[in-house]
């Protein structure tokens, strides 16, 4: 079928709530490319919002993938458990930076992996409330949109959020907030809403990912480390956009040293296939009953045996010096533009999670959603899938593909650069 045939179908049958905004269908990829309905190429910069760290379709999680078809592809393991299972278990156990001795459940995305980590925390110290941070994003179920620090779209339609979910502010010194504010606003909120001896843990990503990629600094970190060992709350670092070497590291929490109590990741984990993960110290991940974690899904015989190809692909392509060479070039190009064009400000990345900020005015940072916004239309028209975030949503995400190709690379960056030209004039400075 074509675009057109299907876009009549998606208007006709797909809730609004649940259609995509984009017009072209992808028909199939390879790497960073997508061919969509029409044949048209298109260069991938989001990777299915960083779910592609290796490429699409990489050929070992492939040829994985159509391996395990052949054996098994459901029991549910809770009611016959499947050697896949364990091997992930295994090797997330011997990955993962979690204190002590690691144990490992299994679940389908993002946000159940973080509805999870809540459960554990709560059946671990009998507590109840939950600390989170502003512009922090967790997923779209009920717990996780009380926890995210951004209201639309995500909570905007669907009444009253679940309770015992309390605010901090997240260190960004671009936007005004230190990390010394952060930490007094976080023990402002010990005080005043979530008394230490009800709070069963605090919730963070050690990097903001639709929050508008903004790493927090290590001395934060270890703060909050400090402060759950202090009162007895588990510390929860969200990795399901930073994690599976986007930053350079296995996880991003490795920059800073500190080990949490538990993490969450999902996303690129399994390149494609949908499946999640929450590990964390053994007294903690033990401490609820049994058969108290879990789904029919979770686990699928077919995403364990992506996983496990995905983790053979890291060593055998050395992906995480891949990002690290990535975000440098990346890097380089931001400041080059910076030094171009009047409305980008703020580029930054760690290893290859990379953003730069659309401003209309670069001494008082003043986002500009809407030229974000164009630019990326005008980046698709071209060719190019750009994706922007942030609070503000001023902010252009690269999430493209840590195995991308030299050449398409440039060419996904040259068609960002003519877009600009065309939005905002061509820069004085060559």
């Amino acid at each position: 079928m074509t675009n057109a045939e299907l876009n009549d179908l998606k208007k006709r049958f797909v809730a609004d709530g649940a259609a995509s905004p984009a017009t072209q269908f992808a028909d199939r990829a390879e790497n960073a490319l997508i061919w969509d309905a029409d044949g048209n190429r298109i260069i991938d910069f989001a990777g299915g919002i960083g779910v592609l760290n290796i490429g699409h379709r990489h050929p070992k999680v492939v040829e994985a993938v159509k391996a395990q078809l052949d054996r098994v592809m459901h029991t549910c393991q809770t009611v016959m458990p499947y050697e896949g299972y364990v091997k992930v278990a295994e090797q997330l156990s011997r990955i993962t930076p979690v204190r002590g001795h690691a144990k490992v459940m299994l679940a389908n995305s993002g946000a159940e992996a973080l509805e999870n980590a809540v459960k554990v925390a709560r059946a671990a110290t009998g507590k109840n409330n939950v600390i989170c941070f502003d512009g922090g994003y967790h997923g779209r179920t009920f717990m996780t949109m009380a926890m995210n620090g951004k209201v639309a779209p995500y909570a905007t339609d669907f009444g009253t959020m679940p309770g015992n979910v309390f605010r901090a502010p997240y260190p960004v010194d671009y936007h005004g907030v230190s990390e010394e504010e952060a930490l007094r606003g976080l023990k402002m909120a010990l005080k005043t809403d979530a008394n230490p001896r009800d709070t069963a843990a605090i919730v963070l990503e050690p990097v903001l990912g639709e929050g508008g990629f903004y790493p927090a600094p290590a001395g934060f970190l270890k703060a909050i480390r400090d402060l759950c060992d202090e009162h007895g709350m588990l510390m929860i670092i969200d990795e399901v956009q930073s994690g599976f070497g986007r930053t350079g590291r296995m996880f991003a929490i490795e920059h800073s040293g500190v080990e949490p109590d538990l993490i969450t990741m999902a996303k690129s984990m399994a390149d494609g296939m949908p499946i999640s993960a929450v590990v964390g110290t053994d007294a903690h991940m033990d401490a609820s009953g049994a058969n108290s974690l879990g789904g029919t899904y979770t686990g699928s015989p077919v995403s364990c045996a992506a996983v496990l190809a995905v983790l053979d692909v890291f060593k055998e392509d050395k992906i995480l010096e891949k990002s690290q060479a990535l975000g440098e070039r990346l890097g380089k190009q931001f400041e080059k533009w910076q030094q171009q064009f009047d409305c980008i400000d703020n580029g930054r990345h760690m290893g290859a999670m990379a953003a730069i900020d659309i401003v209309s005015d670069k001494a008082h940072h003043t986002p500009d959603a809407d030229l974000a916004a164009a630019l990326c239309k005008r980046a698709r028209e071209k060719g190019l899938i750009l994706l922007s975030c942030g609070l503000y949503g001023n902010t252009l995400r690269f999430l493209m593909p840590v195995t991308i190709e030299d050449e398409v690379l440039e060419e996904g960056l040259a068609i960002i650069e003519a877009s600009l030209e065309e939005l905002v004039g061509r820069p004085a400075i060559a």
